[in-house]
């Protein structure tokens, strides 16, 4: 019995250190090495001090800032500890009433009749940093007057956030929150979110 346990421990042994420690270090060190930003998490700093990263969105309320897409993400939206969805289907009344209330708030506040979808709907994780540039151009008239800057400056902070398609053929254009606010920031004094 014991010439058949000495294998099978030593093939444990082996397999444990060989794919529960060599290769996760490996491809941690080949990620560092290869990707540094996005291995380090993507952080954006300003002034030394990390304020966000590129691929996790936060929540911005004040109407100087750009603001993200709704989040289910935690009960105040964008928590990164409860990221998920919000799980309502779409026969879900809850999720009908929420999309109703927060599109006729949207058209309201923006006089815009049709809404792109990611200005009322979550993202599956609650945490996307992106939205499309249809819902940044509604929101462009509210920033530059929470700003005082001519709606010219504000397009050409966005549009410096924008995003073209991926390799030019996947996904949609798209604009990071976080980067366009820096980039508003920039034209003046930053404020508290």
């Amino acid at each position: 019995m014991l010439s058949e346990l000495r294998p099978a421990a030593t093939l444990l042994g082996l397999f444990t250190l060989l794919l529960g420690l060599a290769y996760p270090l490996a491809m941690t060190g080949a990620a560092g090495a290869l990707f540094p930003t996005e291995a380090a998490g993507s952080l954006v700093s300003r002034d030394g001090h990390p304020v966000g990263s590129t691929l996790i969105g936060q929540s911005f309320t004040q109407p100087r800032y750009l603001q993200p897409r709704p989040s289910a993400a935690g009960t105040t939206g964008y928590d990164a500890s409860s990221s998920s969805g919000s799980n309502l289907g779409p026969t879900s009344a809850k999720l009908a009433e929420r999309v109703r209330t927060d599109g006729a708030a949207l058209e309201a506040a923006t006089g815009a009749a049709l809404l792109p979808a990611d200005a009322i709907t979550t993202s599956g994780s609650g945490l996307d940093p992106d939205i499309s540039p249809a819902f940044a151009a509604l929101q462009v008239a509210r920033i530059a007057e929470a700003r005082s800057l001519p709606k010219e400056a504000v397009e050409r902070a966005i549009a410096g956030a924008t995003q073209a398609r991926t390799f030019g053929f996947l996904g949609e254009p798209r604009v990071n929150v976080l980067a366009a606010n820096m980039a508003l920031d920039a034209l003046g004094a930053p404020a508290n979110r």
